[in-house]
């Protein structure tokens, strides 16, 4: 796809505001409410979302600063994430929505400046400005889930989903590489259905090995928000099922994925 920065800023505010309307209406004991994500409430959720928003508004203005703090935080290992999320549970609900929020407006408008090929340093390998923005509506729409899921509330699946998908198939090498495994040379032929009934494709259209189904069903596996034998997903080839096994969109170790329903 070609990148029209206005436009994924634009959606990263839209799905921002989708959050907030939920996290705006919920009590202060529901954000004590435990997630899927197991060990982390909604607050730890909205923790995740703030404190990383942050972070990365410091890779767009201070690298150096950036890679200097990033370096102390990934010196925890693999965990580091928790260490964040440990550090500020305490917190009141109204400082969390607070946090999020002026982290998130800072960031919108830090980005929304940026040449979207502008390279950034991240905690791995670097990203532009386009792929952390993406990155950041993954997240928000990822963790969102795990709170709608948390509270029962509910959320329309929109176009949005389309920058998430794409995410999902650009990632596809990395979601062996994190596991040791080789990138297969067989293409992956992607097909995916949109909330509008538009379809979404990648890859060749003469691919052997192929992916087809609901968008949203696509992007809640590739998030790893739900095993995918509840998912209506459907793979040709064994290329593309194992794909399907192992696929992660999101940066760090392999993720452990969900259990079936």
């Amino acid at each position: 796809m070609a990148v029209d920065m206005a436009a994924l800023v634009a959606d990263l505010a839209a799905e921002s505001a989708d959050l907030d309307r939920v996290l705006a209406e919920l009590p202060d004991a529901a954000w004590a409410t435990p997630t899927p994500s197991p060990g982390w409430s909604v607050a730890d959720q909205v923790v995740h979302l703030a404190h990383f928003d942050e972070t990365a508004t410091t890779a767009a203005v201070d690298p150096d600063r950036f890679r200097a703090e990033a370096d102390a935080l990934t010196a925890h290992g693999d965990d580091f994430t928790e260490v964040v999320t440990q550090a500020n549970r305490g917190r009141t609900p109204a400082d969390l929505l607070a946090w999020l929020r002026g982290a998130r407006a800072e960031y919108l408008q830090v980005f929304g400046g940026l040449d979207p090929s502008t390279p950034l340093p991240w905690y791995g390998p670097p990203m532009s400005a386009a792929s952390s923005v993406t990155a950041r509506l993954m997240e928000t729409w990822a963790h969102g889930q795990d709170v709608v899921d948390a509270v029962g509330a509910t959320r329309e699946p929109t176009a949005r989903l389309r920058n998430i998908a794409h995410l999902g198939v650009a990632t596809r090498g990395w979601s062996h590489r994190v596991r040791g495994e080789e990138l297969p040379a067989e293409p992956v032929r992607v097909e995916l259905t949109a909330p509008d009934g538009e379809v979404w494709t990648w890859g060749p259209a003469d691919a052997v090995d192929r992916v087809t189904g609901p968008a949203l069903d696509f992007c809640l596996l590739v998030t790893q928000r739900r095993h995918r034998a509840d998912l209506a997903l459907h793979a040709t080839g064994p290329v593309a099922d194992h794909w399907l096994d192992v696929a992660q969109a999101f940066a760090g170790p392999p993720g452990p994925g969900r259990t079936p329903a």
